[in-house]
């Protein structure tokens, strides 16, 4: 491509991009979100985490008038905007102004460090000087209007997302993959809730859930389920492309049938809990006895090396499954399945392979 055809390539993304700007109060804003004219979708709301010391340094920020960054709204329809970045910063004034939807107190202003004399400080006990000015004080308000190409709206808000507060990968992808389609996610977030996958996950750490990893999860096993060949060697990125190919309504290379894929999934996840059940994805120690921990390479071993056998078993048959936790423990004890799930360095598509494999071959056996 010569440089005429890439600056030509570049300009025809710019015209799909129709964006324009606002300076709008946190007076206004805070109308807007009490009007429904500002919506902060209950996805989104649940990332909001800061600590109220950072809370309260940015009411701090405002009432000195210091300079803050422009948060980013996607327009829904005319005059109606959906928040997709600021949500830390607008979740602040409102816990500062006692508006947030969990009806939770007001925040009471607690390590600020230029103005110490503000700490304890609640809105209703400032001085009205001071309460006028936080409300008068303007953000920037970046808007990407309905009519912009839906793909780049994607993309753009992916990336905006990567950045400000740290949230888990799975996070970011819950908060930008409706800009395509949410159809997948809810999936997802709706399998995760499936009482025989929550018991094999039962080792998962609550600081991993709390950060959707149990989401996560589901994603995973449908990825290495049904793309496992494009998996090269970043987990995040291959979940992430998988994600975006089955949630983008213009992608027709990949075929997602959700009552067949929930079926699979729940007699999947009934096997195991009707075998190992809360220790389907734990190690063993030298005695054999099963060590509570989660381990992320056993989840990718057994329940996607179960796969090719699925349709042989069947969770209500008691003498069967009895059968198959002695091959799964068998399997756990095994000396080469503790190399090859042990250690780092092995989330390459050779070791991955290698993993499925093993638990595949001893059920082949049988």
């Amino acid at each position: 491509m010569d440089g005429v055809d890439l600056i030509k390539a570049v300009e025809s993304k710019i015209e799909k991009i129709r964006t324009r700007s606002l300076d709008l109060s946190f007076n206004e804003l805070l109308d807007m979100y009490q009007n429904e004219e500002l919506i902060i979708s209950p996805q989104y709301q649940r990332l909001f985490r800061w600590s109220e010391g950072q809370q309260s340094r940015f009411i701090e920020s405002l009432i000195l008038e210091m300079p803050v960054p422009p948060i980013f709204v996607i327009e829904l329809s005319e005059g109606v905007y959906e928040l997709i970045d600021g949500l830390q910063r607008i979740s602040s004034y409102l816990h500062f102004r006692g508006k947030l939807p969990e009806k939770v107190d007001s925040l009471i202003l607690t390590d600020c460090d230029i103005v110490p004399e503000l700490n304890d400080m609640t809105f209703d006990t400032l001085p009205k000087a001071l309460e006028i000015k936080l409300k008068r004080n303007f953000i920037r308000v970046e808007i990407l209007r309905k009519e912009s190409d839906q793909r780049l709206r994607y993309y753009m808000f992916k990336r905006l997302n990567t950045g400000g507060e740290k949230l888990s990968d799975q996070e970011i992808r819950n908060s930008t993959i409706r800009l395509l389609n949410n159809d997948f996610n809810d999936f997802i977030i709706s399998l995760s809730l499936n009482q025989d996958y929550k018991k094999c996950i039962e080792n998962l750490s609550d600081e991993r859930v709390e950060q959707k990893g149990d989401q996560e999860l589901v994603l995973r096993f449908f990825a290495f389920k049904n793309y496992r060949e494009k998996y090269v060697h970043d987990v995040s990125d291959f979940l992430t492309e998988y994600m975006e190919i089955v949630s983008d309504p213009d992608r027709k290379d990949i075929s997602f049938d959700y009552e067949t894929e929930e079926r699979i999934f729940k007699k999947t996840f009934s096997i195991l809990n009707k075998t190992l059940g809360e220790q389907s994805f734990s190690g063993t120690n030298n005695k054999g006895t099963f060590v509570s921990r989660f381990l992320i390479y056993h989840f990718e071993a057994f329940c996607i090396g179960l796969q090719p056998y699925l349709e042989n078993y069947d969770p209500e048959n008691v003498e069967q499954m009895a059968k198959l936790t002695e091959i799964f423990k068998e399997i756990k004890n095994d000396a080469d399945f503790k190399r090859i799930t042990t250690g780092g360095g092995k989330n390459y598509a050779k070791p991955l392979s290698e993993r499925i494999s093993f638990v595949e071959s001893r059920l082949r056996e049988v």
